[in-house]
């Protein structure tokens, strides 16, 4: 069978294309300790090792939050973090995050953070997280008495150097307070 060079060419247009889409989730080791994301969308035309230093800072922050440990937020912020959406009474720079960590984690001391979803888009990342656990800690006054607590939250973080240089963040903290009787539901 004799393929014209326009058939050739179509089929070769779409190769790159069904190998994009079969690349869209890169595979992460079973023994890695950091938070695996859901999906993981790229922009492929951006260098593999940007890539990959962007992913290793979102999922180093993404950890951070699962677990608490200080030493993956200073590994995944630039010394110099901005928190761009900076809510009221937070500090800003890295000691914003961690005081935040360390007061949901005192609330919600068997916290989980999942990342359900990953966009690598330019210097972006775009993380869509859901947390959950159960509210057996004090927060605000209040002892919990064990109430479910899942809530998501999406962040926008801008790298620089491998490091999370500024992060845009909205989080559902109605269903948050609601579900820790902070608020009425």
């Amino acid at each position: 069978m004799s393929l014209s060079p326009a058939h050739l060419a179509r089929r070769s247009f779409w190769l790159p294309v069904f190998l994009a889409a079969a690349m869209a989730t890169p595979a992460f080791a079973a023994t890695d300790p950091l938070v695996q994301p859901g999906t993981v969308i790229v922009d492929h035309s951006l260098p593999k090792t940007q890539v990959a230093a962007q992913l290793l800072a979102a999922r180093r922050y993404g950890t951070f939050w699962n677990n608490g440990a200080e030493a993956l937020a200073r590994a995944a912020l630039a010394p110099d973090f901005k928190d761009s959406t900076l809510p009221p009474g937070r500090a800003q720079g890295i000691a914003g995050p961690l005081a935040a960590s360390k007061m949901m984690h005192a609330a919600v001391p068997d916290l989980r953070c999942e990342i359900k979803q990953m966009m690598v888009v330019g210097d972006r990342v775009v993380s869509h997280l859901r947390f959950t656990g159960h509210f057996s800690g004090q927060l605000k006054g209040v002892q919990g008495k064990g109430q479910p607590i899942d809530f998501i939250a999406t962040d926008i973080y801008r790298i620089v150097d491998g490091r999370i240089a500024e992060n845009w963040h909205l989080e559902d903290n109605l269903t948050f307070m609601q579900q820790v009787d902070l608020v009425a539901k």
